[in-house]
């Protein structure tokens, strides 16, 4: 059965985002830790890089190595739709989750008006053994998704935001998860992947 593996970037106090949307805050280190920390990142999940933004970084034709399916809340998909990009990852099947959105924003994009959970059982569900489904985001989604999220790949960044939007924001629901692997990179950031127990 395909995973639900929520892959985000988390600040040391939790926050995906500062309190209007921003994440351009998060520390990269100088030119050549953050020139690294990317070529490695991105190499691991090239399926995570937009795709406005693949051929400039050289992942054009990179196959996806673990994703083909990525479902966000209006939130995480906000800032290419301001943009104007109305399919931020085209390489891949994307889902939207949001009662407020038009249906017909784009037509690779599938707006999901209804329960979060039913959408991702019935990806995981999918016959054969593919690629599994990437959680790209927000908090508020992945409070909704905890009961059904597998794997978490936390890119934890030394910065304190002190406010914005929690990777979780749900019920109180304690869920241990535990430590696959960690990598620590020189400008600070280290990469958890963590299993559900």
């Amino acid at each position: 059965m395909r995973k639900l593996v929520y892959y985000v970037a988390v600040t040391l106090d939790g926050r995906i985002a500062g309190p209007g949307g921003e994440y351009d805050f998060f520390p990269v280190g100088d030119e050549r830790q953050s020139a690294a920390y990317s070529n490695w990142t991105n190499t691991l999940f090239p399926e995570t890089v937009p795709t406005a933004y693949r051929a400039a970084i050289g992942l054009a034709d990179a196959p996806n190595r673990h994703f083909d399916t990525v479902v966000m809340g209006l939130g995480a998909y906000r800032p290419a739709l301001d943009a104007g990009i109305t399919s931020p990852y085209a390489h891949l099947r994307q889902y939207v989750v949001s009662s407020t959105l038009e249906p017909d924003t784009d037509p690779a994009v599938t707006v999901v008006p209804g329960d979060p959970l039913a959408l991702v059982r019935e990806l995981k569900r999918e016959d054969g053994a593919g690629p599994d489904v990437w959680l790209c985001g927000g908090g508020k989604l992945a409070g909704a998704l905890l009961p059904e999220l597998d794997e978490l790949v936390i890119k934890n960044y030394p910065v304190v935001a002190g406010a914005g939007i929690p990777a979780f924001d749900g019920a109180f629901d304690p869920t241990v998860f535990d430590v696959a692997e960690r990598t620590a990179f020189p400008n600070g950031v280290t990469l958890t992947h963590l299993t559900r127990r």
